[in-house]
């Protein structure tokens, strides 16, 4: 029996070595929420799509800002017609040169041309409906970026208090586990005095046994916790996370008080896609519409690499209306229209169910306030009768099996406790996540 005894004392000190051995590092959830802004890959994703959104934006600036071009080019030919060309954007031109053998047959001439064009745009309605469709777009990606954040807030809010759930199991256990041993204890010294069978304290004994195996997997699952927090904020580090404050019951709130809000950033975020949408449905309608830009170019031209000597401008303004493409543009637009009476009613069925989700988290607040108190009264009352039972089997007067059962009993209870206080808490900040302008 001694032997069992120490056996199984030994084999809880090599288990609990696994955490002890690695170094615990105390954090706050200010300090995670704080970290996981920095660090946190997601945020950190969401942002790169926001400046990919503004960069989208900013190329619609070409809607009224000119484009320029520089070339310089060089060649060499006896095409009649290239050749007098040449010569005469070189400003080269003589008698001689309209001697009809000279024109059917000139010799070699080299000509390097360097060029600078400008086209300014003047009246492009569609652009401009692109550009609104754009910004539009650029708005509700920062708003999804916000809500992104406040979701990850909610995340860091449930695995912190995840952790602390972890370790409130692990000292629950270790406290069971350090009485199931001093009952074990118990046990023994009364077998030997003849007053239990074998078969009491081999129950004992799987009833250590149980407790072990639990507490193994609870600190397991501590560790499990302790990974996604440093997942969350975007590093790895040596060692257990453990918070500066343990799980209790936060602020009661009322949750008929509480209600959507259309300026809720992804809600809004939703209504600027629909905006963005309804904008390229005009834009696409304004593309049967005439455009207007101006133009010009300076030339400089000469026989020699990088000179001018001669050189000539051209300005003008040029009215292009694209009459028919065939069906392509009319079926561009009525693809534009059924995506804009899509974005409308993924619109109102995000709102929809968004009210129905703050519905359900106000039930869900309801319930788990109900079943905090109903689980306290049921920990309160296994705690007590435990106590009592022990009183009696140290004095003889109660069986080993009604030990058993009311120390499990109570377990299960204070276990239940701590989980109903994280369902609670998680449901509290689930409506908070829900009605947050």
């Amino acid at each position: 029996m001694k032997k069992i005894r120490l056996f199984l004392i030994l084999f809880l000190f090599v288990a609990g070595l696994k955490i002890s051995a690695q170094q615990v590092h105390p954090i706050s959830k200010d300090s995670v929420l704080e970290r996981v802004m920095e660090n946190n890959r997601t945020l950190k994703i969401s942002e790169q799509e926001f400046l990919q959104a503004r960069a989208d934006y900013r190329q619609t600036n070409a809607v009224f800002l000119p484009n320029i071009s520089v070339s310089h080019t060089g060649m060499t030919t006896n095409n009649p017609l290239m050749a007098f060309g040449s010569k005469l954007n070189q400003e080269r031109i003589t008698q001689s040169d309209f001697d009809p053998a000279l024109l059917n047959d000139p010799d070699r001439i080299n000509n390097f041309a360097t060029k600078i064009e400008v086209e300014q745009p003047l009246v492009n309605i569609d652009g401009i409906y692109h550009r609104k469709a754009a910004k539009s777009k650029m708005k509700a990606t920062r708003l999804k970026s916000e809500r992104t954040g406040d979701y990850m807030t909610l995340e860091v809010e449930k695995a912190y208090m995840e952790l602390q759930l972890a370790y409130k199991a692990v000292n629950v256990l270790e406290k069971a586990l350090e009485a199931a041993i001093s009952n074990q204890k118990m046990a023994s010294d009364r077998y030997k005095q003849g007053y239990l069978q074998k078969a009491d304290i081999l129950s004992v004994e799987v009833r250590v046994s149980e407790i072990n195996n639990r507490l193994h997997y609870a600190k397991s699952n501590l560790e499990n916790s302790s990974d996604y927090l440093e997942f969350l904020m975007g590093k790895s580090q040596e060692g257990i996370l453990k918070p500066t404050d343990s799980l209790q019951i936060n602020s009661l709130i009322d949750p008929e008080n509480t209600g959507i809000s259309e300026e809720r950033s992804d809600i809004k975020a939703m209504e600027l896609a629909t905006e963005a949408r309804q904008e390229m449905y005009t834009a696409d309608k304004m593309n049967f519409l005439p455009r207007l830009n101006a133009f010009g170019s300076y030339e400089l031209y000469d026989e020699d690499i990088f000179q001018g000597d001669a050189s000539g401008y051209i300005a003008g303004i040029s009215l292009s209306w694209d009459v028919f493409q065939g069906s392509k543009r009319i079926g561009k637009m009525q693809k534009s229209k059924a995506e804009y009476e899509q974005a409308k009613l993924e619109y109102e069925e995000y709102f929809s169910k968004s009210t129905m989700e703050l519905n359900r988290a106000r039930r869900a607040l309801k319930d788990a306030e109900n079943k905090l108190n109903l689980n306290k009264l049921a920990m309160e009352q296994s705690e007590e009768s435990l106590r009592i039972r022990t009183n009696r089997f140290e004095e003889g007067l109660e069986i080993t099996s009604d030990l058993l059962s009311a120390e499990a009993k109570y377990l299960e209870k204070e276990l239940e406790y701590y989980q109903t206080i994280y369902e609670y808490n998680y449901a509290k900040a689930y409506l908070e996540f829900l009605t947050k302008k």
